[in-house]
């Protein structure tokens, strides 16, 4: 299995079972994990845009619970569910700013779209989102920010998915 992926599970589980954090032993990790730091997001819409964590084992286990217990859209996942669970990790690499929707491309590039404090983030690949109108439309409506509004900064990102197999 994945490691980003195990590390997740691992987390997960225990802490739905015991509530307590789960502790990685030092050959569960990569380098990467290790000593790198991303934004890292879990169940498709609970991550770190940017680290906030000093490396990112630690960013993927703060949103894995996050994920599975504190997720508005869903109720906390249960022990009975644990058997059953499908896990991805994306991590995201670093944002950089595009003067147009023609920078992007929806199977490649996550987009993040700002109009003064409000932003929002659409992962990419995402099934039924199949070009790239549709991808800003809907981070603009999750940022809150009118559809027709132009004056908007677009950026976008690459991520690296890990999923079970």
């Amino acid at each position: 299995m994945d490691l980003y992926v195990q590390l997740a599970r691992k987390t997960i589980e225990t802490y739905i079972r015991d509530r307590k954090i789960y502790e990685p032993q030092p050959e569960e990790l990569t380098e990467e994990m290790k000593t790198g730091q991303a934004g890292a997001f879990l169940r498709g819409c609970i991550g770190t845009i940017a680290p906030v964590q000093k490396a990112l084992y630690l960013e993927i286990i703060a949103n894995a619970i996050s994920a599975s217990t504190r997720d508005p859209r869903f109720p906390p996942i249960t022990k009975n569910e644990l058997p059953d669970l499908e896990i991805s990790v994306d991590v995201l690499g670093e944002a950089e700013e595009i003067p147009s929707e023609d920078y992007l491309d929806v199977k490649r590039y996550g987009v993040i779209v700002s109009k003064g404090r409000r932003r929002g983030l659409l992962l990419p690949d995402l099934e039924g989102v199949d070009n790239v109108e549709t991808q800003v439309a809907i981070a603009k409506m999750k940022a809150g920010i009118r559809e027709e509004d132009t004056d908007v900064v677009l950026m976008r990102f690459e991520v690296i998915r890990h999923e079970e197999r």
